[in-house]
């Protein structure tokens, strides 16, 4: 009796020491408030799902990546594609750039690449059936031509992407397992298995893992730097790029936030959607709570000394799951995941 009741004993604390680290590591105890210390909402633009952005600076058009997985969880058809907004037109309309394609569409992470004065290279990870595909198109002015589809074995989860050359690009698989107890540490546990890979043009291969939940993947070609977000860490990765494309970890920067998406300004900062709370986040994800709260995060990166701020925050009311945010002069474009909007601010 009293082995049973000892085994009993450390069962339980087993099981409470187990859930205190999943509650405590996916951001469960913080209280999430709304702030905003950018400026007030200017404008909502009516697009569901727009998980990643891309912007061509030159020409001052965003690209927005667009898939209504709520209505897709439903069993129900919903908008999907890339549409662009032309900066420079105060109304910000997004028109579909993809409604003529003649093949399936789920445009996940994004990326665009400037080849000449007005021409762009961008790619987008496409998820159809539980495959994956990177689709390769020319941006020429507002017209959008597809060049081809790019499969790898190495796409085992494909998350997000940068383009470093017109056919080159970093990606990020945010998953090593995709199913059974594998999938469940990663999720839960913060088992590190996702991985971060470079296409050369020709095929993939994996330069880096161990990464808890790679997600948004960046590429500074001045500094030649990478920078990748482990969601499941609350950290953002900064990896040395050499002259082969190798990547070389310099440190881990503490954000305090499950982060996404990754872009940057004109200045070098990084701009980051990020999840305050996972588990809320994944609830809201399958269809369980109304809504999860925002976060947008602006990074200086310095080698010397970073520095880390939450510029917005929002309970999930305004805008649920913000999972990108890019600025473009006086204004700020936050995505999502699953909401119906676009949600845009502007500089007080």
């Amino acid at each position: 009796m009293k082995k049973f009741l000892l085994f009993l004993l450390l069962f339980l604390v087993f099981v409470g020491s187990f859930l205190t680290y999943i509650f405590s590591t996916t951001g469960f105890f913080r209280k999430v408030e709304s702030s905003n210390d950018f400026g007030p909402i200017y404008q909502t633009i009516a697009l569901p799902g727009v998980e990643d952005m891309a912007i061509a600076r030159t020409d001052s058009l965003l690209i927005l990546s667009v898939d209504d997985r709520a209505a897709r969880r439903e069993g129900k058809e919903g908008l999907k594609g890339l549409y662009l907004i032309d900066l420079r037109d105060p109304s910000f309309e997004p028109v579909s750039l993809t409604d003529q394609l003649d093949f399936p569409f789920f445009p996940h992470g994004l990326s665009i690449f400037q080849l000449d004065s007005a021409k762009y290279g961008l790619m987008a990870i496409n998820h159809v059936d539980g495959k994956h595909s990177v689709e390769h198109f020319i941006l020429d002015g507002k017209n959008l031509t597809h060049q081809k589809t790019i499969t790898d074995s190495n796409f085992i989860s494909p998350n997000d992407l940068v383009m470093v050359g017109p056919d080159q690009f970093y990606y990020s698989n945010d998953h090593g397992y995709t199913d059974g107890l594998g999938l469940f540490a990663e999720n839960y546990i913060g088992f590190k298995a996702s991985n971060v890979g470079y296409f050369n043009g020709e095929s993939a291969e994996k330069k880096v893992g161990r990464i808890s939940y790679a997600n948004g993947i960046q590429f500074d070609a001045s500094k030649r730097l990478l920078y990748v977000a482990s969601v499941r860490a609350f950290q953002v990765k900064v990896y040395q790029v050499d002259e082969n494309w190798n990547l070389t970890l310099l440190e881990n920067l503490e954000v305090g936030s499950g982060v996404d998406n990754i872009e940057l300004d004109e200045s070098g900062d990084l701009w980051v959607g990020a999840h305050p709370n996972l588990l809320q986040f994944a609830s809201y994800a399958a269809g369980k709570n109304p809504t999860a709260p925002s976060e947008v995060i602006q990074i200086r990166y310095t080698s010397e000394k970073s520095t880390v701020k939450s510029i917005f925050t929002d309970t999930g009311t305004t805008i649920s799951g913000s999972s990108v945010a890019l600025p473009w002069g006086d204004f700020l474009f936050i995505g999502n995941v699953m909401d119906n909007k676009v949600l845009v601010l502007k500089r007080n």
